[in-house]
C-alpha cells in the first residue's frame, strides 16, 4: 500500500434555494479563505476533478420556486451527495427575508428531507444577516428595503409584505416556519448569548455552548442583531458539527458565523476590486422589484431596450426581434440594459413566473448569439432571483467561482463552462432587493 491519502473532505457544503443567494454564500466562504466552487447541480465526477481540492462545496438550485414534492425530489439527491462528501455542515441557504410559503419554497419540506442525511438532531436556524440589513430579535424578523436606511418588521416591509408569490404576513419566524410544517422551533434570544469580547470570556461561552448542545433537540432559532454575535453562533454550530454532521438553515450569515469559528478560516479577505469592463456589458433586469426599478432609472451608462411583457410572453417573433436588436447594439460596443416595460409594477403570480422564464431565455439567447457571431461578452448582469437561476441554466454553465462582491449581497462570479466562448465570463446575479441605485453603472465602470 502506498499510504497516500486522497484530498481532505470539504468542511462545509451549502445548497442555495436560488442562484443569487447561492452566489452570495459563495462570496462569504471565498472571503473566509476557503477553496470553494458553486456547482449548478449535483456535480459529475469529471466536474469534481476539474474543480480540484475544495474546502467548501456548493450547489445552486431553484427550490425557492418549487412545490414541496418537487423540492424534496431535488433535495434527495443533493442530500445524498453532500453527505457523501464528508462535510461537517450542510447549509440550506434560504433567502435572508425567509419569504416562502406552504405551497412554494417550503422551508419545512426542505428541512424534512435534508436532515435525513445529516445525523445530528440539532438543526440551527440563523435568523438574520446584519451585513445586508436583516435582523432577528426575539424571533421577530426585520429588514431594510434596498439602500433605504429605515428598518421594517418583515410583515410591514414595503416590498416583502406584498411579494407577488410569497408575501410575508408573519414576522415571528417560529410561527412562519410552523405554517410550513417545521414544528417545535425553539428560540434562543440574543439577550441569552454570553459575551465574547476578550479571551477571559471564552470559558463561560464554552459552558453555555455545552448546555445548549446537551439540551437542544430539533430546530433551534438563533437571534442575530449585530456582527459581534456571529462568533458566538459560529462556535455553537461548529462545536455541534464536530460531534455529528448537522444541517443548518438560514441566509449567508451561517457561513459568516462559521468563518469566525472554523480552524484556518480567515474572515474578511478582500479580493482585488472589479476593474472597468473591457468590452460592452449586457444587463437583463427581469426583476419587478421597486429596488431594481430605481436602479434602472438611475443608470447613465447603458443604452436601454425596454421589453413589452405581453408580447414577450406570447409572441416568439417579438423575442427573436429583440434578440437581434440587442446583439446589434452590443456589436456596436454599447452597454445594453434590457428591462420590462413597467419595472416595479406588481404582476399576478403566474405572470411573474412566466416573465422570469421569458427574460431568462432572452438573456441566454443574446449571450449565445453574440458568441456565435464572434463577439464574446466578458461581463453580464442578471437582476431577479428567478431570472438569474433560469438564465444561468439556459446558458449551460456547470459552475461558478468567486470574483468579487460588487455590493452587499451582490456577487460577481466567474462562469465555468465546457463552451470556451462562455468559460471565464464574469457574471453578476442579484436578487430584486439587493444593491444601491447605481449598481448597474458600477458593473460597467468598475469599483473605485
Amino acid at each position: 500500500m502506498s499510504g497516500e491519502r486522497g484530498p481532505a473532505p470539504p468542511r462545509v457544503a451549502w445548497y442555495g434555494d436560488d442562484f443569487t443567494g447561492a452566489t452570495d454564500t459563495l462570496a462569504e466562504v471565498s472571503r473566509a479563505g476557503l477553496r470553494s466552487l458553486l456547482f449548478l447541480g449535483v456535480p459529475t465526477a469529471e466536474q469534481l476533478r476539474r474543480a480540484g481540492a475544495l474546502d467548501a462545496i456548493g450547489i445552486a438550485g431553484a427550490a425557492r420556486g418549487m412545490a414541496p414534492a418537487a423540492m424534496q425530489a431535488e433535495l434527495r439527491g443533493v442530500g445524498r451527495f453532500m453527505a457523501g462528501t464528508g462535510a461537517r455542515v450542510l447549509h440550506y441557504k434560504c433567502c435572508s427575508t425567509f419569504d416562502s410559503a406552504p405551497h412554494v419554497g417550503n422551508i419545512g419540506a426542505a428541512v424534512q428531507e435534508l436532515r435525513r442525511h445529516m445525523p445530528n438532531p440539532l438543526v440551527p436556524i440563523v435568523g438574520g444577516q446584519p451585513s445586508i440589513g436583516r435582523y432577528c430579535s426575539f424571533a421577530q424578523l426585520f429588514a431594510r428595503a434596498g439602500s433605504d436606511p429605515e428598518i421594517h418588521r418583515i410583515d410591514r416591509h414595503p416590498v416583502m409584505s406584498a411579494h407577488p408569490v410569497t408575501p410575508m404576513h408573519e414576522a415571528d419566524l417560529r410561527r412562519h416556519l410552523a405554517a410550513q410544517g417545521l414544528l417545535g422551533v425553539r428560540s434562543v434570544p440574543h439577550t441569552a448569548y454570553p459575551r465574547l469580547r476578550q479571551a477571559a470570556d471564552a470559558p463561560a461561552l464554552e459552558r453555555w455552548i455545552d448546555q445548549v448542545i446537551e439540551t437542544a433537540d430539533g430546530p433551534l432559532l438563533l437571534d442575530l442583531i449585530d456582527d459581534e454575535q456571529l462568533a458566538v453562533i459560529g462556535r455553537l454550530i461548529w462545536r455541534a458539527a464536530t460531534c455529528l454532521p448537522l444541517l443548518a438553515v438560514g441566509p449567508s450569515s451561517v457561513q459568516q458565523a462559521l468563518a469566525r469559528a472554523m480552524p484556518g478560516a480567515r474572515p474578511g479577505l478582500a479580493p482585488g476590486p472589479l476593474p472597468a469592463a473591457a468590452g460592452p456589458v449586457l444587463v437583463m433586469a427581469g426583476s419587478l422589484s421597486p429596488v431594481t426599478a430605481r436602479q434602472i432609472a438611475s443608470c447613465r451608462h447603458y443604452t436601454r431596450q425596454p421589453l413589452r411583457v405581453e408580447r414577450l410572453l406570447g409572441d416568439e417573433g417579438y423575442a427573436a426581434a429583440q434578440t437581434r436588436q440587442a446583439i446589434a447594439a452590443l456589436a456596436r460596443g454599447k452597454n445594453l440594459l434590457l428591462h420590462t416595460d413597467n419595472p416595479g409594477e406588481a404582476l399576478a403570480a403566474e405572470h411573474t413566473a412566466a416573465t422570469a422564464r421569458a427574460t431568462a431565455r432572452l438573456a441566454a439567447a443574446i449571450v449565445q448569439g453574440c458568441a456565435q457571431a464572434g463577439q464574446r461578452l466578458g461581463r453580464v448582469g442578471i437582476a431577479g432571483g428567478d431570472t438569474s437561476s433560469q438564465a444561468t441554466l439556459a446558458l449551460g454553465l456547470w459552475g461558478l467561482s468567486f470574483r468579487c462582491v460588487l455590493a452587499p449581497g451582490v456577487t460577481v462570479s466567474i462562469a465555468r463552462s465546457d463552451d470556451p466562448r462562455l468559460d471565464g465570463m464574469e457574471l453578476m446575479l442579484k436578487g430584486g432587493q439587493m444593491g444601491g441605485d447605481l449598481l448597474f453603472d458600477d458593473l460597467a465602470l468598475g469599483q473605485a
